[in-house]
């Protein structure tokens, strides 16, 4: 198992889909995983400290499992099969270990809310991982080319964008860029 951290959540200007970026603790290569929506948002807020009203889901989830007396030890990715990632999470209940199987977007979505190490197994990183050089910036991960998520037919890869195409977009990224997120809160009953 290799520890692995979040390093983003970026979103394919192809199809607007999201992908979170695993990057080895210690070293260059990173692990692209395409996750929903809903998920992708629970993980960004808490990682960007974003206050919100009610608990949501993974909240929630950490509060019963908290409650019944287990405590959250890690989170792995152990397994890719039929371009599906698997996960698990690691329990400890009454000193015993226990896995419970899920999604990898809901298991970082937990792990980043109760602060506990993600991994990667060696298996699923030899068959997914890409290598980034340490020279390249982020901008260079912006354009890499990633796996398309499953429904987009296996070994498919996403195409770069045009310098056209990220032109056009600019605007849109200027908006989401200066988003005030406190406006939302505001919201009229």
């Amino acid at each position: 198992m290799i520890e692995m951290t979040i390093d983003s959540i970026r979103v394919s200007l192809m199809n607007y889909q999201r992908v979170v970026l695993l990057k080895e603790k210690t070293a260059d290569r990173y692990l692209p995983i395409w996750i929903g929506t809903a998920e992708a948002e629970a993980i960004a807020v808490k990682l960007q400290g974003v206050a919100v009203p009610r608990p949501l889901t993974h909240d929630l989830l950490g509060t019963v499992i908290d409650v019944l007396g287990a405590k959250v030890r890690s989170i792995v990715v152990d397994d890719l099969k039929n371009d599906t990632f698997y996960a698990k999470v690691l329990l400890e209940v009454e000193g015993e270990q226990m896995e419970i199987d899920c999604r990898p977007s809901d298991a970082l979505a937990l792990a980043v809310r109760v602060n506990v190490p993600i991994y990667a197994a060696d298996s699923v990183l030899e068959k997914a991982s890409i290598m980034l050089d340490r020279e390249q910036d982020k901008r260079a991960m912006d354009e890499m080319d990633l796996p398309e998520p499953p429904s987009g037919g296996k070994g498919e890869k996403t195409r770069k964008a045009s310098d056209e195409e990220i032109k056009r977009l600019s605007a849109f990224r200027d908006f989401v860029d200066n988003l005030d997120l406190e406006d939302f809160d505001k919201r009229k009953s």
